[in-house]
């Protein structure tokens, strides 16, 4: 999803609701079943071509400024090692931005 790949080329995050608000061609709710549903496809396609979890970026507006439990619930069906979730995080975040030749 360009969006968040743009967000990643920066080193940086987008909140949810940023997301949200950048998708023009279908209508989420930050917090709508259907939009979590949607995040989770995307990283799932991201990891089987070797990405890395995209969704990493999208975090948390406010408080702890990570993704969600459903981020961390599919890295543990993905097989991540998800006991530390920061450090699990942290991987990810990494990976995808070596995917996009981020340094």
């Amino acid at each position: 999803m360009m969006i968040i790949a743009d967000r990643a080329r920066t080193r940086g995050f987008i909140p949810y609701s940023d997301l949200v608000a950048g998708i023009g061609a279908i209508q989420f709710q930050p917090h709508e079943a259907r939009f979590f549903h949607f995040l989770g496809e995307i990283s799932e396609e991201e990891d089987a071509a070797g990405r890395g979890m995209m969704t990493a970026l999208v975090v948390h507006k406010e408080g702890d400024m990570q993704p969600g439990p459903g981020f961390f619930e599919l890295a543990k069906r993905l097989g991540r090692d998800v006991t530390d979730i920061e450090k699990c995080w942290v991987a990810e975040f990494k990976k995808v931005h070596a995917s996009l030749g981020v340094s």
